[in-house]
Order: structure tokens, then C-alpha cells, then sequence
């Protein structure tokens, strides 16, 4: 039950981040909560909070979605999704925490050099290297459901608008994250655990929703990403020592 407790408390802290910036939660609770619950038994879990958040965020703000930008970000990014599924079926668990901590430094170094040095929250990037990052997002999302970063990268260059970067990603989310969780369904990863891990989180996850909406309008979202990926930085070197 503690372990579930403070899951609950790191699912309200990130999901409120999301709800803020419309990307973060995945990425940012899963070395907490895959260290509190096993691997597959929190990216179970973390997959199915963040199909609801961005859910929410979807119908909510429906009329803000950049669709010609979204098409191309949702093509390339399936076209990497096939093969993170399959690696995570296929990887052992202690390779995968390597794996992710990898990821994890690699990614909060981009953003944090994207604030600090280069001071700006949006990147333009060659189109090439925008969609190779894509496609890298895809696969990493299929693995972890935390693709965030990589498709974050390119989407802050090709959506300019705050709404509709929020409210495009989290279609992108949604989607993926459907695709994720029918795959868990058919191949029998979900159990009667998965649903009790679920109810004791929603309650965490709503509150995460209340004060995310709350601040979105009122926090400086540049500063609060510094903060999430400064602590991101520290967790991935954490966990890969």
C-alpha cells in the first residue's frame, strides 16, 4: 500500500506538470514509480493515466488542435511505434532501466541546453532531423510510453501557438497511448493488479488535473520546465550509476 501511496503522490506532481505544459508526465514519474512497482507493472500503469490526462486535455481544447502539423508528426512517429513495442517485449528489464536512463539524460540535457544556452523554449530544426527525431520519439514511446522529449523537440519549432502546442501533443498521446494499451490487451499484460494500481491512482490523477488547470495560466512555463528537467537530469545519472 505505501508503495502505491507514493506513486499516487509522484502521478499528482507530474500529471499536474502535463496538464500545465501538455507534455512531461510519462517520462518524468517513471524512474520513481517503475522503482516503486517493477517496470512493466508501472509502465502499465503510467500508460493508461496518460491516455486519460491527454484525453481530458483533447476534448477540452479540441478547437486549438494544429491538424497539418499534427499529421506529420503522428505519421512519423507511428512509423517508429511497431518497433518500441517489440522491444519491450523482447528486452530484459534490467537492460531496459539502462535503456531508459540513457534516454532520460540524453533528453533533459536537449531541453535544458535548448533554455539555458540557447534561451529560447522553441527550436527550429532541419526538416530531416525534425522528422529522424520523430521517428526515434515513436520508438522510445512504444518502449516506455514516454516519447515525450524527442517529439517535443520538434514539435516546439513547428508549432509556435501554446494552445495548440498543448492541445496537438495531446492528441498525439492519445492516440499512441490507445494503440499501446490494445496491444497490452491482446497479448494478456494487464491483471487484476493493474486495476487496483489504477483505482488508487485516479484519485491522485484528478487532483493532478484540478491543480495543473489551475496554474496554466498563471505559471511562467519556461521556468517550470527548467526546474522538471534540471530534476530529470539528476535522475537519469542517478539511476545509470
Amino acid at each position: 500500500m505505501l508503495e502505491l501511496i507514493l506513486s499516487g503522490i509522484v502521478v499528482l506532481i507530474t500529471h499536474a506538470l502535463e496538464a500545465v505544459t501538455g507534455f512531461g508526465c510519462t517520462v518524468l514519474a517513471l524512474p520513481f514509480v517503475t522503482a516503486l512497482l517493477g517496470m512493466t507493472r508501472g509502465i502499465l500503469l503510467l500508460t493508461i493515466l496518460a491516455w486519460i490526462l491527454a484525453l481530458y486535455i483533447v476534448i477540452k481544447n479540441i478547437k486549438h488542435i494544429a491538424w497539418k502539423e499534427l499529421a506529420v508528426i503522428l505519421l512519423f512517429v507511428l512509423m517508429g511505434l511497431p518497433f518500441g513495442i517489440y522491444l519491450f517485449n523482447i528486452i530484459d528489464a534490467a537492460v531496459i532501466k539502462k535503456i531508459l536512463a540513457s534516454f532520460i539524460i540524453v533528453s533533459a540535457a536537449i531541453q535544458l541546453i535548448k533554455l539555458l544556452v540557447l534561451k529560447t523554449d522553441r527550436t527550429v530544426l532541419p526538416r530531416w532531423a525534425g522528422y529522424l527525431l520523430l521517428f526515434a520519439g515513436g520508438i522510445v514511446h512504444g518502449m516506455f510510453s514516454s516519447g515525450g522529449p524527442f517529439v517535443v523537440l520538434y514539435a516546439s519549432g513547428a508549432i509556435k501557438d501554446k494552445s495548440q502546442f498543448r492541445a496537438s501533443l495531446c492528441v498525439l498521446w492519445s492516440t499512441l497511448n490507445t494503440i499501446i494499451i490494445v496491444t497490452y490487451i491482446l497479448k494478456g499484460r494487464f491483471s487484476m493488479q493493474s486495476f487496483i494500481d489504477l483505482g488508487a491512482a485516479i484519485p491522485f490523477l484528478i487532483g493532478g488535473i484540478i491543480i495543473g488547470e489551475a496554474l496554466h495560466h498563471k505559471v511562467n512555463a519556461r521556468t517550470f520546465s527548467i526546474i522538471v528537467f534540471s530534476m530529470l537530469l539528476a535522475t537519469g545519472i542517478i539511476m545509470i550509476l
